[in-house]
């Protein structure tokens, strides 16, 4: 029991939660806006604006620098994890949702001539960022951090 306790006062983990909750629900509003349409799936998916990793991360370090200093070894450990989720979110998830898009664009050309390719599950779309997308899920996730260590500091 101890232990679930000590979960749900580490400060550093509600402040990535946090940067990870705000980015998902801000990206359902902006999908809702822009599409006008609600998808589910956008709760809790991958991709769109803004990245929910690079908040989380982001809110990680943010909390981290504030209840450690940027001399720690932990600072140091969420820092470098945070560059890696963000450079890997511009990179290779990116391409991985864009080649899905390709794939799925040919399946569908492909169905269209009466093919014998069985239709397959479509591939998602929505699994990597923008750098765009990236930098305002970052800034989001140095507010959450900020905020959380404001309240519960």
């Amino acid at each position: 029991m101890q232990f679930f306790n000590d979960l749900l006062n580490n400060k550093i983990l509600i402040a990535a939660f946090f940067g990870w909750l705000s980015a998902q629900i801000l990206k359902t509003i902006l999908f809702v806006l822009v599409n006008k349409t609600f998808d589910p799936e956008r709760l809790l998916g991958d991709g769109g604006m803004p990245s929910s990793h690079s908040a989380t991360v982001m809110a990680l370090v943010t909390s981290t620098l504030f209840y450690y200093s940027a001399a720690s070894f932990e600072f140091a450990i969420s820092g470098v994890l945070a560059l890696i989720v963000m450079h890997d979110a511009m990179g290779v998830r990116r391409e991985t949702g864009i080649q899905a898009k390709v794939i799925n664009n040919m399946m569908e050309w492909f169905q269209k001539l009466d093919s014998d390719i069985p239709a397959e599950e479509k591939l998602k779309e929505f699994v990597g960022h923008t750098p765009l997308q990236v930098c305002f899920g970052a800034l989001l996730g140095v507010l959450v951090g900020v905020i959380v260590c404001g309240i519960w500091g």
